[in-house]
């Protein structure tokens, strides 16, 4: 899985840009990840976000507790 995320970073962000300095990396890094858990919409989890299918497995949890 962690393989998968990587080549999926360096395809679709880290590639497209030049940078300067760690920090801009760093922080382009992180924009990515918050993009890809709030944003982007995943085919193999019924086009919904991470974030949102976590919500709705801990609802179901809750609810089966």
């Amino acid at each position: 899985m962690a393989e998968s995320f990587f080549k999926t970073i360096k395809y679709e962000w880290l590639y497209r840009f030049r940078f300067t300095s760690y920090l801009q990396l760093y922080e382009s890094i992180d924009q990515y990840i918050n993009w890809y858990n709030n944003e982007r919409l995943h085919s193999s989890l019924g086009y919904i976000t991470p974030l949102e299918m976590e919500i709705k497995l801990k609802g179901v949890v809750k609810k089966s507790a």
